[in-house]
Protein backbone atom coordinates (compact mmCIF):
# COMPACT_ATOMS: atom_id res chain seq x y z
CA UNK A 1 0.00 0.00 0.00
CA UNK A 2 1.19 3.59 -0.83
CA UNK A 3 0.85 5.96 2.04
CA UNK A 4 1.47 8.81 0.12
CA UNK A 5 1.20 8.42 -3.66
CA UNK A 6 5.05 8.00 -5.47
CA UNK A 7 5.39 11.56 -7.16
CA UNK A 8 4.59 13.63 -4.52
CA UNK A 9 7.20 11.67 -2.65
CA UNK A 10 9.87 12.59 -5.13
CA UNK A 11 7.71 16.53 -5.41
CA UNK A 12 8.74 16.63 -1.32
CA UNK A 13 12.57 15.11 -2.30
CA UNK A 14 13.23 17.33 -5.08
CA UNK A 15 12.13 20.49 -2.83
CA UNK A 16 13.69 19.22 0.10
CA UNK A 17 17.18 20.52 1.23
CA UNK A 18 20.13 18.42 0.22
CA UNK A 19 21.95 16.89 3.02
CA UNK A 20 25.64 17.39 3.17
CA UNK A 21 27.58 15.06 0.86
CA UNK A 22 28.59 12.31 3.40
CA UNK A 23 25.08 11.53 3.78
CA UNK A 24 24.45 11.59 0.46
CA UNK A 25 27.53 9.00 0.04
CA UNK A 26 26.33 6.69 3.06
CA UNK A 27 22.97 7.16 1.66
CA UNK A 28 23.98 5.61 -1.94
CA UNK A 29 25.91 3.32 -0.72
CA UNK A 30 23.21 1.57 2.14
CA UNK A 31 20.88 1.37 -1.19
CA UNK A 32 23.47 -0.63 -3.36
CA UNK A 33 25.06 -2.77 -0.77
CA UNK A 34 23.02 -3.72 1.92
CA UNK A 35 20.52 -6.13 1.72
CA UNK A 36 17.68 -4.05 3.49
CA UNK A 37 18.36 -0.70 2.07
CA UNK A 38 14.45 0.26 2.69
CA UNK A 39 15.66 0.77 6.33
CA UNK A 40 17.12 3.86 5.60
CA UNK A 41 15.42 7.18 6.97
CA UNK A 42 15.99 8.55 3.62
CA UNK A 43 16.79 12.10 2.19
CA UNK A 44 13.09 13.95 3.56
CA UNK A 45 13.23 11.79 6.95
CA UNK A 46 16.84 12.64 7.29
CA UNK A 47 16.40 16.37 7.26
CA UNK A 48 13.22 16.11 9.02
CA UNK A 49 15.53 14.29 12.16
CA UNK A 50 18.19 16.90 11.54
CA UNK A 51 15.39 19.59 11.88
CA UNK A 52 13.75 18.85 14.85
CA UNK A 53 17.05 18.37 16.58
CA UNK A 54 18.42 21.97 15.81
CA UNK A 55 15.35 23.44 16.78
CA UNK A 56 15.84 21.02 20.20
CA UNK A 57 19.44 22.02 20.26
CA UNK A 58 19.37 18.80 22.83
CA UNK A 59 22.65 18.19 25.12
CA UNK A 60 21.61 14.37 25.43
CA UNK A 61 20.23 12.26 23.00
CA UNK A 62 19.59 8.71 22.57
CA UNK A 63 18.91 6.64 19.33
CA UNK A 64 17.42 2.90 19.50
CA UNK A 65 18.08 1.20 16.25
CA UNK A 66 21.32 3.03 14.61
CA UNK A 67 21.36 0.64 11.24
CA UNK A 68 24.15 2.55 8.90
CA UNK A 69 24.48 6.01 11.43
CA UNK A 70 22.20 7.69 8.59
CA UNK A 71 19.80 8.58 11.09
CA UNK A 72 22.66 9.42 13.92
CA UNK A 73 24.35 11.63 11.67
CA UNK A 74 20.95 13.74 10.81
CA UNK A 75 20.28 14.15 14.68
CA UNK A 76 23.59 14.82 15.84
CA UNK A 77 23.58 18.33 13.75
CA UNK A 78 21.12 19.64 16.38
CA UNK A 79 23.71 19.09 19.71
CA UNK A 80 25.01 21.53 21.46
CA UNK A 81 28.64 21.69 21.53
CA UNK A 82 29.52 19.26 24.53
CA UNK A 83 26.08 17.27 23.19
CA UNK A 84 26.28 13.45 23.44
CA UNK A 85 24.41 11.12 21.18
CA UNK A 86 23.82 7.32 22.56
CA UNK A 87 22.93 4.76 19.71
CA UNK A 88 22.47 1.18 20.01
CA UNK A 89 22.63 -1.63 17.41
CA UNK A 90 22.01 -5.11 18.03
CA UNK A 91 23.57 -6.24 14.87
CA UNK A 92 27.53 -6.68 14.59
CA UNK A 93 27.73 -5.84 10.78
CA UNK A 94 25.69 -2.79 10.82
CA UNK A 95 27.44 -1.42 13.88
CA UNK A 96 31.10 -1.92 11.90
CA UNK A 97 29.30 0.33 9.21
CA UNK A 98 28.26 2.31 11.20
CA UNK A 99 30.88 3.25 13.08
CA UNK A 100 32.92 3.74 10.29
CA UNK A 101 30.53 5.85 8.99
CA UNK A 102 30.78 8.43 12.10
CA UNK A 103 34.30 8.04 11.79
CA UNK A 104 34.40 9.35 8.15
CA UNK A 105 31.94 12.22 9.10
CA UNK A 106 34.15 13.09 11.83
CA UNK A 107 31.92 12.99 14.61
CA UNK A 108 33.24 10.12 16.59
CA UNK A 109 33.59 12.13 19.47
CA UNK A 110 30.09 12.79 19.49
CA UNK A 111 28.28 9.23 19.20
CA UNK A 112 28.59 7.10 20.99
CA UNK A 113 28.22 3.29 19.56
CA UNK A 114 26.82 0.75 22.25
CA UNK A 115 26.86 -2.98 20.45
CA UNK A 116 24.26 -5.54 21.59
CA UNK A 117 20.30 -5.88 22.59
CA UNK A 118 19.25 -1.99 23.75
CA UNK A 119 16.71 -4.04 26.17
CA UNK A 120 20.02 -5.12 28.38
CA UNK A 121 21.41 -2.11 27.39
CA UNK A 122 19.11 0.97 28.38
CA UNK A 123 18.69 0.04 31.98
CA UNK A 124 22.20 0.91 32.43
CA UNK A 125 21.97 4.39 31.45
CA UNK A 126 22.14 7.28 33.86
CA UNK A 127 21.96 10.22 31.50
CA UNK A 128 18.45 12.57 31.26
CA UNK A 129 17.27 12.61 27.44
CA UNK A 130 16.44 15.02 25.81
CA UNK A 131 15.52 13.64 22.45
CA UNK A 132 15.10 10.12 21.86
CA UNK A 133 14.57 8.25 18.31
CA UNK A 134 12.93 4.77 18.32
CA UNK A 135 13.56 2.69 14.81
CA UNK A 136 14.12 -0.68 15.99
CA UNK A 137 12.45 -4.17 16.09
CA UNK A 138 8.78 -3.46 16.41
CA UNK A 139 7.74 -6.20 18.66
CA UNK A 140 9.95 -4.33 21.39
CA UNK A 141 8.43 -0.67 20.72
CA UNK A 142 6.44 -0.69 24.19
CA UNK A 143 9.65 -2.19 26.23
CA UNK A 144 11.78 0.34 24.43
CA UNK A 145 9.18 3.24 25.42
CA UNK A 146 8.63 2.25 28.67
CA UNK A 147 12.11 2.11 29.43
CA UNK A 148 12.94 4.95 28.68
CA UNK A 149 10.51 7.75 29.05
CA UNK A 150 11.60 7.53 32.89
CA UNK A 151 14.92 8.68 31.62
CA UNK A 152 13.17 11.56 29.30
CA UNK A 153 13.32 15.19 30.57
CA UNK A 154 10.04 16.57 31.63
CA UNK A 155 9.01 18.43 28.08
CA UNK A 156 11.68 16.24 26.01
CA UNK A 157 10.61 14.52 23.21
CA UNK A 158 10.00 11.14 21.23
CA UNK A 159 10.50 10.60 17.62
CA UNK A 160 9.36 7.06 16.66
CA UNK A 161 9.49 5.65 13.31
CA UNK A 162 7.14 3.19 11.05
CA UNK A 163 4.70 4.05 13.06
CA UNK A 164 1.69 3.14 10.06
CA UNK A 165 3.85 0.22 9.24
CA UNK A 166 3.47 0.38 5.66
CA UNK A 167 -0.49 1.04 5.75
CA UNK A 168 -1.03 -2.82 7.34
CA UNK A 169 -2.00 -0.80 10.65
CA UNK A 170 -5.12 0.21 8.71
CA UNK A 171 -6.52 -3.33 7.72
CA UNK A 172 -9.52 -4.56 9.41
CA UNK A 173 -7.44 -7.90 10.20
CA UNK A 174 -4.00 -7.19 11.61
CA UNK A 175 -2.26 -10.15 10.25
CA UNK A 176 1.97 -9.92 11.07
CA UNK A 177 3.38 -9.34 14.32
CA UNK A 178 4.67 -6.17 13.45
CA UNK A 179 1.53 -4.40 12.21
CA UNK A 180 0.07 -5.75 15.21
CA UNK A 181 2.62 -4.36 17.68
CA UNK A 182 2.86 -1.38 15.94
CA UNK A 183 -1.02 -1.03 16.71
CA UNK A 184 -1.06 -2.10 20.23
CA UNK A 185 1.83 0.62 20.73
CA UNK A 186 0.12 3.69 19.15
CA UNK A 187 -2.67 2.85 21.27
CA UNK A 188 -0.57 2.45 24.54
CA UNK A 189 0.82 5.64 23.70
CA UNK A 190 -2.78 7.37 22.71
CA UNK A 191 -4.08 5.74 26.66
CA UNK A 192 -0.99 7.79 28.33
CA UNK A 193 -1.84 10.60 30.20
CA UNK A 194 2.02 11.14 30.95
CA UNK A 195 2.47 12.18 27.45
CA UNK A 196 0.58 14.24 24.43
CA UNK A 197 1.75 12.94 20.88
CA UNK A 198 0.82 13.77 16.71
CA UNK A 199 1.16 11.23 13.97
CA UNK A 200 2.68 12.57 10.98
CA UNK A 201 2.43 11.01 7.58
CA UNK A 202 6.37 11.34 6.88
CA UNK A 203 7.64 8.17 4.92
CA UNK A 204 6.73 5.13 7.36
CA UNK A 205 4.92 7.50 10.18
CA UNK A 206 6.70 9.28 12.31
CA UNK A 207 4.70 9.51 15.99
CA UNK A 208 6.31 13.10 18.00
CA UNK A 209 5.70 12.50 21.85
CA UNK A 210 6.29 15.12 24.40
CA UNK A 211 6.52 14.21 28.24
CA UNK A 212 4.17 16.25 29.77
Amino acid sequence: MDLIHPLIETYAKEHTSTLEEVLLQIEAETHSQHPQAHMLSGAVQGLFLQMVSMMLQPKKILEIGTFTGYSALCLSKGLVNNGKLHTIELREEDAVIASNNFRRAGKEHQITLHKGNALDIIPRFTETWDLIFLDADKVNYINYYELTLPQLRTNGFMLVDNVLFHGQVLESQLKGKNAKAIDAFNKHVNADKRVEQVILSVRDGITIIRKL
